[in-house]
């Protein structure tokens, strides 16, 4: 499928998903590749083909929602965020734990894709804030849409190349070679569950001190989208807990209930 035809059937299609185009201009190889694949299992002649096969084909949509899934993750993606997190907020965070007697932190990553994202998280927490507080324990809830991520986060094995923004002495100390993998070791997966679910539609039931959404939500989804995404987080955010969201995406000016915490890095507090 040529690029020009492939972009021509996002910017008509991507509207009729709640999508937008300007977010998926940059992976687009990676969804062009997918749909691809689809209008050649169908039969059909290309994109063209495939728009008179979704007309005629309602059902077809959800085939094509599921190209749409962009999966481009790594451990400790954009480090300058991850090192805020444990020198500032998960320390007040777990401060404001104690202080109201709770006796865990917990967090929620929507979008986790294969792991590497909610695993970051614990091992951040492991070797830089637990010390602090081993009164308090930490847990994440990790959500995504697609079933085969999920099951490689279950798996916790990963190429060295996704590792690259990881302190080496956590990757020494957390993980230990398969063959060409290496493998997060059992006591750090601990505290991490995985869950197979929608943002779109749902969230995790509870309250969370801490919800990280980067490069989703506000990056694909459309205005109307995003905005009903902003009051699940905000829902499942408790009072005074922290929004994380991916570098260039802001909360739009309607969004009451956040105030910024950390503009550089995308850190938003629930009032």
């Amino acid at each position: 499928m040529r690029d020009e035809e492939c972009v021509a059937f996002l910017r008509w299609a991507l509207p009729r998903l709640r999508m937008r185009w300007p977010g998926f201009r940059r992976v687009r190889r990676q969804v062009c590749r997918r749909m691809a694949r689809r209008v050649s299992e169908l039969g059909l002649a290309g994109a063209p083909a495939y728009r008179r096969y979704l007309e005629a084909h309602p059902q077809e949509w959800r085939r094509l929602d599921e190209c749409l899934h962009i999966s481009v993750s790594r451990f400790y993606r954009d480090r300058a965020v991850f090192d805020d997190l444990g020198r500032h907020v998960l320390p007040e965070l777990a401060g404001a734990a104690r202080a109201r007697g709770a006796g865990a932190l917990v967090a929620w990553c929507a979008g986790c894709a294969s792991g590497e994202e909610p695993y970051s998280l614990a091992l951040l927490w492991r070797f830089t804030v637990a010390a602090d507080f081993p009164d308090l324990a930490f847990s994440v809830v990790a959500s995504d849409i697609d079933r085969g991520l999920l099951a490689r986060a279950h798996r916790a094995c990963f190429g060295a190349g996704s590792m690259k923004e990881l302190p080496a002495d956590w990757r020494e100390a957390a993980f230990e070679p398969s063959g060409r993998l290496l493998c997060l070791r059992e006591a750090f997966r601990q505290g991490v569950t995985f869950r197979l679910q929608d943002l779109r539609r749902a969230r995790p039931k509870g309250r969370f001190d801490l919800v990280l959404c980067r490069n989703l939500a506000f990056t694909y989804f459309d205005e109307g989208l995003q905005a009903d995404v902003l009051e699940r987080l905000r829902a499942a955010l408790r009072p005074g807990g922290a929004l994380v969201l991916g570098r260039g995406e802001r909360v739009a000016e309607e969004g009451r209930g956040f105030g910024e915490w950390s503009e550089a890095h995308g850190v938003y507090r629930r009032t």
